[in-house]
């Protein structure tokens, strides 16, 4: 398995100096998360300064965007860094996409079908495959005269990817994208019984094989010697994935454990503004199934040994807090890089 660094909102002097530390502790390549920051320029500039590491986004928000921009975006990228970037998109939430972007959210799923095969579409023409003639229920893309084509180069398999966390959007993904980005908050019950079956359902549509789409799979790792050094990440993760569960489409990821009514508890005491009392409904119980937590040796054993089969990328989601309060962790941090990918 690669493994990742996740991060963002980085300047581009910032972006460039961490991407030379991760490449010499031994990462596989650093996930670009858009939040408040586009992440290219991030990206470009991590690039510019590395020779090995892989970029990604992940994700990257598809519907304020066109096709063909985000197609644009990608070719470059893909070619000034040598193959080395893959594009990860998502669908974002109604509200940022009509309060903030001020574009429809309509059908999310099968708009970002539509999405991705005019996103290849759009590859395919600026390979010189074909013209671009592409005519689907969103988007129609017909006009791509020579002298507005990109240029040409050689890293030509452009790699695209969907955030997918429900059964339409799994599916969809097993249609059309090349890998899937699980949800930070994840159970491997969640992976094995849900993700999964409905990645082959669509794989299935389109005769490809499940095992051909890349998983890339964000971990709330939790590495420290004593409980003392793990409790600041610890009390992260607990915060975060209380603020994740409180959305009821993710309900049924606690249910499905036996954790009833958890979304419930958690919804109602977002609105009431409780945030303390939110991250306390999260119970170690379930911090066993969403978290990977152990001593800084132990770490990559245990991950190798929940995502050995399943996963394509690992991405911590929590190295770069662990960084910020010590900086001395990167190396130890580079340790479980380098033993998760040679195992």
């Amino acid at each position: 398995m690669d493994f990742d660094f996740m991060t963002g909102n980085l300047s581009w002097s910032e972006s460039a100096d961490l991407a030379q530390r991760l490449q010499q502790n031994g990462f596989s390549g650093m996930l670009f998360t858009e939040t408040s920051q586009v992440p290219w320029m991030m990206i470009s500039a991590a690039a510019m300064a590395t020779d090995e590491l892989q970029f990604s986004t992940g994700i990257a928000v598809a519907f304020p965007r066109s096709p063909m921009v985000s197609a644009q975006v990608a070719w470059e990228l893909a070619g000034n860094t040598q193959g080395r970037f893959r594009l990860g998109l998502g669908s974002q939430v109604r509200g940022h996409v009509v309060r903030r972007y001020g574009v429809p959210f309509d059908k999310p799923a099968r708009r970002m079908k539509d999405y991705v095969e005019a996103f290849k579409a759009c590859i395919r023409a600026f390979r010189g495959d074909e013209r671009l003639q592409y005519e689907g229920e969103y988007y129609r893309l017909n006009y791509l005269p020579r002298t507005w084509s990109p240029p040409a180069h050689a890293y030509t398999d452009v790699k695209v990817d969907i955030a997918a966390v429900g059964p339409y959007m799994c599916r969809v993904a097993g249609e059309v994208a090349d890998g899937v980005h699980v949800h930070p908050m994840h159970s491997t019950k969640y992976i094995k019984e849900r993700l999964l079956p409905e990645l082959t359902i669509g794989a299935k549509r389109r005769e490809r094989r499940v095992s051909d789409i890349d998983l890339i799979v964000p971990v709330f790792v939790i590495p420290g010697d004593s409980p003392e050094e793990r409790a600041q990440l610890l009390a992260r993760a607990r915060s975060q994935i209380a603020f994740y569960g409180s959305t009821p489409n993710y309900a049924f990821q606690f249910d499905d454990l036996g954790f009833d009514g958890t979304t419930e508890k958690l919804n109602e005491l977002m609105r009431a503004g409780d945030i303390v009392g939110m991250a306390e409904i999260i119970t170690d119980e379930m911090l066993d199934h969403f978290t990977v937590s152990g001593r800084w040796d132990d770490v990559a054993d245990l991950l190798t040994t929940r995502y050995r089969d399943v996963a394509s990328r690992l991405v911590t989601y929590l190295a770069g807090e662990s960084i910020r309060s010590e900086p001395s962790n990167l190396s130890k941090w580079g340790e479980i890089a380098t033993a998760v990918r040679g195992q």
